[in-house]
């Protein structure tokens, strides 16, 4: 793209759908801000954490595990020939990750004191520390941004500055998700009475890391194939084929050494007792992890991208669904009293997916994103609201 292009961004129904969801989150955001949590939200002493913690940080942080993940691939195992897709993982997982931070901000009780944690060091804390990691990678990945934002904005000095930074900042871009993608694990370790057996474990904070980790590629391919169809591309059919065999390899170790520790930890009959729990974590494990393994290890269906997409998505519902298994399901028990997430929370959420579709949009249509390519001109293209 060359420095003085015109800005653009195709204005659609969809488009003016997802901008009024926005403006209406925000508004109902606005109104949490003056009035509290009680005003918005089903939350409750036994329910602190609700929607916007559950999904949006939880599952969001796992869903936008696709820039650690793709960056270790390309630029520390030198796989190079996943350059391609490089970048809208890089643009997916920073979206994603300021909708996390968004979301926190939201479920502070008092926001005004969001500032303390910059200021007030808990170093004991497990929050505090899944806090600045989370601040912290969001920052270095908006600098990572920057070498993509100055070919479009013409800086030579600070495009420069950036190149200089780059390897140390790409490094620190690895290791920071690493570390909270476990550490969200580790705030459930103390819940030892409280987490059901199926999911509690001492090493619940590598089943967090590892699973983001495998979703990463898994994400990256619906990602892609959704924004191939969206702007009329030939997809990367090959490179999401060779690149979710890293998912299959992954999901294979997380699913033996989740049944090692269910048998060490002597729960494993508790997984056919007949329960609620135990229900949702046969399904958990047979349609999200086992499912998923065999469609990739099937090459009728691994040479296809329908099938490498139907089994990524599955991928990726169901590291949603351990997530909210962990957050509600194993904890209801113990917890006492109900939880429903209210309409405004829902709209919140929505309106917050909403930006970044919205914001991934006008980044792919203005920045070098994309690997180059002209357009396909056989078919009709996909989600025609998003670019048609």
């Amino acid at each position: 793209m060359q420095n003085g292009k015109k800005w653009r961004f195709k204005m659609t129904p969809f488009r003016l759908l997802l901008i009024v969801l926005v403006l209406i989150a925000a508004a109902a955001a606005i109104y949490r801000f003056v009035y509290g949590l009680g005003a918005v939200t089903n939350l409750s002493d036994e329910w602190p954490w609700g929607l916007w913690i559950g999904f949006d940080l939880f599952c969001g942080i796992a869903l936008a595990g696709g820039g650690f993940s793709t960056a270790l691939i390309v630029h520390v195992l030198h796989k190079d020939k996943y350059l391609p897709i490089v970048r809208a993982a890089l643009l997916t997982s920073l979206i994603g990750y300021v909708i996390a931070l968004v979301s926190l901000f939201l479920d502070i009780g008092r926001w005004f004191n969001f500032w303390r944690p910059f200021f007030y060091w808990g170093y004991h804390s497990v929050l505090f520390e899944v806090f600045w990691c989370i601040a912290l990678y969001t920052t270095v990945q908006v600098l990572e941004f920057g070498d993509i934002f100055f070919e479009r904005v013409n800086c030579p000095s600070l495009k420069k500055l950036l190149g200089v930074f780059m390897t140390p900042l790409l490094i620190i871009g690895i290791v920071l998700p690493t570390l909270h993608q476990s550490s969200l694990g580790s705030l459930y370790i103390v819940a030892v009475d409280k987490l059901n057996p199926l999911w509690w474990s001492m090493i619940i904070p590598f089943f967090f890391v590892w699973s983001a980790f495998f979703l990463g590629p898994a994400m990256v391919t619906i990602e892609g194939t959704l924004a191939a169809r969206a702007y009329n591309r030939e997809p990367e059919t090959d490179l999401y084929s060779s690149l979710t065999k890293v998912t299959m390899w992954m999901m294979i170790i997380y699913f033996i050494v989740k049944m090692g520790d269910l048998a060490y930890r002597g729960v494993f009959s508790t997984a056919f007792n007949g329960s609620y729990e135990s229900n949702m974590f046969l399904i958990e494990m047979i349609v999200f992890v086992l499912l998923p393994i065999v469609m990739y290890a099937t090459p009728s269906i691994q040479n296809k991208l329908s099938g490498v997409l139907t089994a990524s998505i599955l991928v990726v519902a169901g590291v949603v669904f351990n997530r909210m298994n962990v957050v509600f399901t194993g904890m209801a028990k113990s917890v006492g009293g109900s939880y429903f997430p209210s309409i405004w929370e829902w709209l919140i959420t929505i309106g917050m997916w909403s930006a970044l579709v919205l914001v991934y949009c006008f980044v792919v249509e203005n920045f070098p994103i994309l690997p180059k390519e002209e357009p396909v001109s056989h078919g009709k293209p996909f989600g025609t609201g998003f670019h048609a």
